[in-house]
């Protein structure tokens, strides 16, 4: 898979540069007059251009191959933060230089077929769109990750019971803590925000870690000063298995997973792994279940939604389960749950004009979404897989606020 990507990004690197390079940079060095041309000093100009045109896709492309190759077997886990960046920077490089590359010959291809036509407005929209798009990268790597949104969200039920009207819950889901290593302010910042909010409940909707459960070690200070009346519930969401890292022996994994189930409780979490609990006001209660995780493949099964809701029918329950798909797969057809509270989209780390490229996978992606009296709450995540980037699906805290 990586050697796959890695093959794309050096596509995006130096298709584009060709173009360019033969298209406009070596075709205005032949236009120089003969004169110079000729004389040495221009020979030493031209081939310093050619050089530093080249530089930076050549750093870009050995540094990748570096951190990939050399020294180590699992370089998306000892070196993530590298290789993120090396994507980031390719981001900012490659694609405005597609992007001025695609309209460029959508301009050639035009004056080709209407002569009149005149390429030059295509090449000054080209570079607009591709400034355009290395501002809008530039912020969500630098400032989209740390662009923290607090989304208020009323839920209504009949079914609640009176005790718990106006019972405030904060949710939050996709820590992702190994992509902050280098940034613990972030999440310093996330539990400042979510403290904030005086909920009577908080919960935790996976992916805590992005391979392994060391990359929590240097939070737990910070995330055990989440703090609520009724507690922190937390459970486990694809990545928090570690089956993205290259296990020396099978049983590595197990130990890994226990661990990180072992942090969560230092932490003062309420781990909940196919099962539920109840929490009461007086007389009235409601029921929080929380499943293990269950997605399409090649994303873990390993929900029992029958053994975490046992005892807990005829009650007003909040499921936690880290895949949205879980809500049609199994929820709906098969349960009365109420209310099912997911994450795992991130919405692609990217949403504009209200769309996002998560559409494309899920039909539940971001947001609040009814069926019935049932409902479901898609939170699109605190962290971020692959690129330090996030743009219009920002960092979200939601709050809920149950109502009768």
């Amino acid at each position: 898979m990586l050697q796959r990507f890695a093959f794309i990004f050096v596509l995006l690197l130096f298709v584009p540069d060709a173009y360019i390079y033969w298209g406009y940079i070596k075709g205005k060095l032949k236009g120089k007059s003969r004169e110079s041309r000729q004389s040495s000093i221009f020979n030493v100009q031209c081939s310093m251009y050619r050089l530093l045109w080249w530089l930076p896709s050549i750093l870009l492309v050995i540094g990748f191959i570096a951190a990939r190759y050399i020294g180590t077997d699992n370089p998306m886990s000892e070196r993530q933060g590298i290789i993120a960046w090396l994507g980031m920077l390719i981001l900012w490089l490659g694609v405005p230089k597609l992007i001025f590359m695609l309209v460029s010959l959508i301009g050639k291809l035009i004056h080709l077929i209407i002569k009149p036509v005149s390429e030059k407005p295509f090449n000054w929209a080209g570079i607009i769109l591709a400034l355009c798009f290395f501002g809008i990268a530039f912020y969500g790597s630098i400032f989209g990750v740390a662009h923290f949104q607090i989304n208020e969200v009323d839920v209504h039920s009949s079914r609640l019971p009176t005790a718990f009207d106006g019972y405030r819950i904060v949710q939050i889901s996709d820590i992702h803590s190994g992509s902050f290593n280098q940034r613990p302010g972030i999440l310093k910042e996330m539990v400042k925000l979510v403290n904030e909010q005086k909920a009577d409940l908080i919960v935790f909707t996976g992916d805590l870690v992005n391979q392994r459960a060391d990359e929590i070690d240097q939070f737990t200070d910070i995330l055990s000063q989440m703090k609520a009346p009724d507690g922190v519930y937390s459970i486990l969401g694809n990545h928090d298995y570690g089956n993205y890292f290259h296990w020396a022996k099978p049983e590595d994994e197990d130990i890994n997973q226990e661990r990180l189930e072992k942090q969560q409780f230092n932490m003062g979490w309420k781990f909940l792994k196919n099962q539920h609990d109840v929490l009461y006001r007086g007389n009235d209660s409601i029921a929080i279940i929380g499943v293990e995780n269950e997605g399409n493949p090649p994303f873990p099964q390993k929900a029992d939604l029958p053994k975490a809701s046992q005892g807990t029918e005829g009650m007003y329950r909040i499921l936690l389960s880290h895949d949205p798909t879980h809500w049609r797969k199994e929820v709906l057809p098969d349960t009365d749950i109420d209310l099912m509270l997911a994450g795992h989209t991130h919405g692609a780390q990217f949403k504009i004009f209200g769309w996002s490229p998560a559409s494309w996978a899920y039909k539940e992606w971001g947001g609040m979404y009814q069926e019935g009296n049932q409902s479901l709450y898609v939170n699109i995540g605190i962290g971020y897989v692959g690129l330090p980037f996030r743009f219009g699906a920002w960092p979200e805290v939601t709050v809920f606020t149950l109502h009768e």
